[in-house]
């Protein structure tokens, strides 16, 4: 029972002692966040202020690079088509898809013998039409002698019927004499008039003898046409596509058997909005004559061309909006490119002069852009966004000669106190070190 006693007033003794430590803890902290409270109160606080990267606003000359895609076409192209009817005989070594062919090369080359049967009938028509207005012209200069000859026997029978009226009128001549003298003038006068029938129906003979010279003529030189048809030549040299033909098969007349395409006249169709293209054209809204470069990607190898704007689609296709337009390519597009083929086109705008390149990362989402002012405090602008440029914008009425904020941070803002960090200049004797490969390379 004592033992029970004596360990209650051992552990009150205890838990008591606990307590007063307790108390003197607290004491003593109270008394140093007094102090400490009374300390804070009695200095003032700092400015904070913010280490930035800047760099100056310097004016430039900037071509602006306008990416967009398009698709190769040939600006010369020429569809084949058979020009007679038949049996195809011959084809040239290259007539095949994707062959090559030279100007002047016969491309093939169709059965000519209906042809040939042809124009020598037509051959003979025309001698013969030839032969008969031969003969008409030989029997209207008979005619014109028989004419001739009828008037002067006309002229003598008049005179005759003259001398018998002298005659009869001294009573020489009786009127039996003058009525024989009136008969024959008469019957002289009627052949004139019958030979006058006969030279107008000559000369009508010659002159439908002609219209069938020309006509059989006519007939002759489409013959001709005709058997000049079943060969067909290359205008010029090119590539052969939708190809379809082969030796022995009959085709019929106007019916396609390829495709001819100059490799040396490529152009890209492309499409770009129609702000784009008020910045591609001048004020007539005629497109200016701005370079281009297309390339095409073969696979992780990438092929470029150089190009230029050449004209504007006439047309403005229903659902697309923009417009069109065409640009040429180098003549030696044909050995890398293919009608079809994809392309990114880039195009290079006409000079932005007094701009301004600056990261995208320095402007606000309202084009605003943070200056250093007097004292290093920043000063806020709205500057001119006129192009972006991947990561960096091309801006206009910006301050030159004054630094920016590279990057804008959240906590920036107009009047903060900021500690400019600015950009090591490059020693000139660097800077001409790596100038130098690049003018050799250039």
């Amino acid at each position: 029972m004592r033992f029970v006693t004596r360990s209650l007033v051992g552990l009150y003794v205890f838990l008591l002692t606990l307590g007063l430590l307790a108390l003197g803890v607290a004491t003593v902290r109270d008394a140093l966040d007094e102090r400490a409270s009374e300390a804070s109160r009695g200095a003032a606080p700092g400015e904070r202020v913010f280490a930035v990267g800047v760099a100056p606003l310097e004016p430039q000359e900037i071509a602006p690079l306008l990416t967009t895609y398009g698709e190769v076409r040939s600006a010369v192209q020429l569809e084949l088509r058979a020009a007679a009817e038949g049996t195809i005989l011959e084809l040239a070594e290259g007539f095949r898809e994707g062959g090559r062919v030279t100007a002047g090369e016969t491309l093939f080359r169709i059965d000519p013998a209906e042809f040939e049967t042809e124009l020598a009938l037509a051959e003979t028509d025309l001698a013969n039409a030839q032969a008969e207005l031969v003969d008409s012209r030989i029997a209207l200069e008979l005619a014109a002698e028989d004419l001739a000859a009828a008037e002067r026997q006309r002229d003598l029978q008049r005179r005759a019927l003259t001398r018998s009226e002298d005659l009869q009128s001294r009573g020489v001549a009786t009127t039996a004499d003058l009525e024989t003298s009136e008969l024959a003038l008469s019957a002289a006068e009627q052949t004139l008039t019958r030979l006058r029938l006969d030279m107008a129906e000559a000369r009508a003979r010659i002159g439908r003898g002609e219209i069938a010279e020309r006509r059989a003529t006519i007939e002759r030189d489409e013959a001709l046409r005709d058997l000049e048809n079943t060969l067909s030549f290359a205008p010029f040299s090119g590539l052969l596509a939708d190809v379809d033909a082969v030796l022995g098969r009959r085709v019929s007349l106007n019916e396609r058997l390829g495709t001819l395409i100059d490799p040396t006249a490529f152009e890209v169709a492309f499409r770009v909005s129609n702000g784009e293209y008020a910045r591609l054209s001048d004020d007539n809204g005629v497109p200016l004559p701005l370079p281009i470069r297309a390339s095409l990607d073969l696979g992780g190898r990438s092929v470029s061309v150089d190009g230029m704007i050449d004209r504007v689609g006439a047309l403005s296709t229903g659902g697309q909006s923009g417009r069109l337009l065409f640009a040429s390519l180098a003549p030696d597009a044909g050995r890398l490119l293919k009608p079809g083929d994809f392309l990114t086109v880039e195009i290079t705008e006409p000079v932005l002069r007094d701009v301004a390149l600056v990261p995208a990362s320095a402007l606000s989402a309202g084009a605003d852009l943070l200056v250093l002012g007097a004292d290093d405090r920043l000063e806020e602008i709205r500057v001119q966004v006129l192009r972006r440029l991947g990561d960096q914008m091309i801006v206009g009425d910006v301050p030159f000669g004054q630094d920016y904020v590279v990057v804008r941070l959240p906590q920036l803002g107009p009047g903060i106190l900021v500690r400019p960090i600015r950009p090591e200049p490059i020693p000139p004797e660097a800077a001409r070190a790596a100038a130098a490969p690049a003018l050799q390379g250039g």
